[in-house]
């Protein structure tokens, strides 16, 4: 049994998937090609948003986002602690600070309720994670935003194919930023990711950023920037993805739903807020005696994860912000708890229920 089997689903696209390979291959463009820019096309519409740029990660997605905006060393930037790393590094990277607020219990995601005490003079944007594949509360967010002259930054590198109040995930802040990597709802063959947003200036400028700040001349680089492309061959294998990516959604959210009426009695299960849909990047539980619980299922040959064992505030990599344990024990509780299960569009119904069988027998059977 895999964890995300991308083998099921390239079969299943195999004739379309290669078709658009064969025909970049063909035509040897390999970097910036068309392919690129009607992928961004494609996306600019799915998710409602005038302008998209293409890059070759998430990260870098969100790295020109704040290159874009002028983040400095000495910034201050707003975010969670409880997301995988790239979140802050690229805040790090810049020289700014990353200024960690703590999260929801309900739905992971960042407070709003606790944004505001955080802000100082030194604060310029707000990076906000939809983790898991459900959209943070943006109306709030963005309110306090507005009242503060900020910024926003939606981190969608889980949620693209989400929505916030009908409205599409990568829409909902100043700007959106996605991932493609493979094991995200919509992944390519390798890294790459894309921001979005209605800020035409802004996107120009990430535009010039993600070619070394290329100007309209090739040779006279208008400013510094970084080899963040998006490769043709991804934007190709994406094309072809996008056209199924619907009937993926709606499988990973039937999935979702039986696992949560199996194990809700057992386990603590997903809740998704009212007025969102979530891609269900990762299905994650709560859980007593995680340690036992994977150990179990491994020696069945269920394969599991833990998104995410430790909060960013406690990794070495920010000692230097000066934080410590239970400075943001929602975030510190969930990540002692949280323990995720397969799920992709592709999982067997036999499959999913000897997952389920075996969890319920882990936690009835050992009176856990």
């Amino acid at each position: 049994m895999k964890f995300i089997d991308l083998s099921k689903q390239y079969q299943s696209y195999k004739t379309d998937i290669d078709a658009q390979i064969k025909e970049v291959v063909d035509n040897t463009a390999f970097i910036m090609g068309k392919k690129v820019s009607e992928l961004e096309a494609t996306l600019a519409k799915w998710t409602n948003t005038q302008y998209a740029v293409g890059c070759s990660s998430g990260t870098d997605a969100l790295l020109l986002a704040l290159m874009a905006i002028d983040i400095r060393p000495g910034d201050e930037i707003i975010t969670t602690p409880f997301t995988f790393i790239a979140t802050a590094e690229v805040i790090s990277f810049l020289g700014a600070k990353p200024i960690f607020v703590d999260i929801k219990e309900d739905t992971y995601n960042i407070d709003p309720a606790k944004i505001e005490s955080a802000i100082s003079e030194k604060t310029k944007a707000i990076v906000a994670v939809d983790v898991f594949g459900q959209c943070a509360d943006y109306d709030a967010i963005n309110a306090i935003a507005q009242k503060h002259q900020l910024l926003v930054i939606e981190d969608a590198a889980q949620s693209f194919g989400a929505t916030y109040k009908n409205r599409p995930a990568c829409s909902l802040a100043d700007f959106g930023c996605t991932s493609f990597f493979p094991a995200k709802p919509l992944g390519c063959f390798g890294d790459g990711g894309m921001v979005f947003t209605n800020n035409e200036e802004a996107a120009e400028i990430m535009k010039s950023l993600r070619v070394h700040g290329k100007g309209t001349h090739k040779y006279d680089n208008v400013r510094i920037g970084l080899n963040a492309r998006l490769d043709t061959l991804q934007a190709a294998v994406l094309l072809a993805k996008i056209a199924h990516f619907s009937k993926e959604v709606e499988a990973r959210n039937t999935i979702a739903a039986r696992y949560t009426e199996a194990l809700q009695s057992t386990v603590g299960t997903p809740i998704v807020a009212e007025g969102n849909t979530s891609v269900y990047a990762q299905y994650s539980i709560r859980v007593k005696d995680r340690g036992g619980l994977i150990e179990f299922l491994k020696s069945e040959n269920i394969p599991t994860a833990i998104h995410y064992p430790k909060p960013l505030h406690l990794q070495s990599a920010f000692k230097n912000l000066g934080y410590g344990a239970s400075d943001f024990p929602v975030a510190e509780k969930i990540s002692e708890e949280i323990v995720s299960l397969p799920m992709h569009p592709f999982l067997e119904v036999q499959d999913q229920d000897f997952i389920i069988q075996r969890i319920l027998s882990f936690y009835n059977n050992e009176g856990r």
